[in-house]
């Protein structure tokens, strides 16, 4: 596992049922294109999971 990972969205939430949008905003994303920064843990990598074909994601 990484270290850190670099989580970006980059599709957007319209339309998309409630349980994706509080993923990803539990995740710290409020903007297209935002970038944040987490931990690489379970817990984040199973709320990516969930999401994953809404966000990019780079190890660090």
């Amino acid at each position: 596992m990484a270290e850190k990972l670099t989580i970006t969205l980059t599709r957007s939430l319209i339309g998309r049922p409630k349980d994706q949008r509080e993923t990803v905003k539990a995740l710290g994303l409020r903007k297209m294109h935002q970038t944040v920064e987490h931990q690489d843990n379970a817990a984040i990598r199973g709320m990516i999971n969930k999401v994953s074909h809404l966000v990019t994601v780079n190890e660090k």
